[in-house]
């Protein structure tokens, strides 16, 4: 993707500029639905989003009061598709609202980690040297612990919560989405369009801003989003740990923890949240590797 021209350049420049960037996203776009696999899984992901936003009516139910005489009703129970809980609770009602802290788990620490790592990867590797050396071996550090110990460890240092458990994710996140922006800045700082900024008397802030990001952006998008589906099971993982929110909100890891006991009684019932977040995870990784593939981005 070209970068966008020299600032303070005739409009008349600037616009065929604009106008190929447009073309390139079209191109991508299309690329991304001729692609079947991503497709399918671009229509479930969807299709699971909007049942979980539209929870309310979707489901009479209330994904916190249960009722004792119908517990542990199995999968196919009329009124209750997916059964119902340990305490009477529909499983299906619960599955649509704990999704929704589940995604927003998986999603804003992504958002918070693109922003925040991909500032300190793009700073890093346009100033490079000592500038460079500061942020890359500070952030050098977290990489002594894997990710899941990592986040365990913040979670466990913050203490229990929603918000707890998405800061300890975006701590995680930031330090690969800089080592990533900052491989990529690398790559592009030295070429003629930056040196003829440069020249123009453009502000280094003013050529990151307008040059940099541009040409870096499909890197940092194509990365971030395979990172969701990753803060969406890291999530979950540290919610069944006790780590996170606690019961009895609904979140899908905290129903698998609430459920695993019912692993003899009820084997079915133990994979319906399970069965969610694969679904959930697989489908935004093919989602992820679709848009790879559409903007042709190694």
């Amino acid at each position: 993707m070209l970068s966008s021209q020299i600032t303070g350049t005739a409009p008349a420049l600037a616009e065929p500029a604009v106008a190929e960037e447009e073309k390139f996203y079209r191109k991508a776009i299309r690329a991304f639905f001729k692609n079947r696999v991503a497709t399918i899984a671009f229509v479930i992901l969807v299709l699971i989003v909007l049942s979980i936003l539209l929870a309310n009516w979707i489901s009479p139910y209330s994904p916190l009061e249960g009722d004792i005489k119908n517990r542990l009703q199995p999968i196919g129970t009329p009124g209750y598709f997916l059964g119902t809980d340990e305490q009477g609770r529909d499983m299906l009602t619960r599955i649509l609202y704990g999704g929704r802290l589940t995604l927003l788990s998986g999603f804003l620490p992504v958002i918070v980690a693109a922003i925040a790592g991909g500032a300190l990867g793009i700073i890093a590797g346009y100033y490079g040297g000592t500038v460079n050396a500061i942020i890359m071996r500070t952030l050098d550090i977290f990489y002594a612990f894997p990710a899941v110990i990592l986040s365990i460890a913040v979670s466990a240092a913050l203490g229990q919560g929603s918000i707890n458990i998405m800061i300890a994710i975006s701590i995680v996140f930031i330090p690969p989405v800089a080592r990533v922006l900052e491989t990529a800045v690398k790559r592009i700082r030295n070429q003629e369009f930056i040196e003829a900024a440069k020249s123009s008397g453009a502000s280094s802030l003013q050529i990151m801003r307008h040059h940099i990001v541009p040409n870096v952006f499909s890197e940092l998008f194509v990365y971030s989003s395979s990172q969701i589906s990753i803060g969406i099971v890291i999530a979950a993982g540290l919610s069944f740990l006790g780590l996170g929110v606690s019961p009895p909100t609904p979140e899908w890891g905290v129903m698998l923890n609430s459920i695993k006991q019912l692993i003899f009684v009820d084997p079915l019932l133990t994979v319906v949240p399970g069965g969610f977040l694969f679904l959930t995870s697989l489908c935004i990784n093919l989602c992820a590797d679709g848009i790879r593939d559409a903007l042709q981005v190694k």
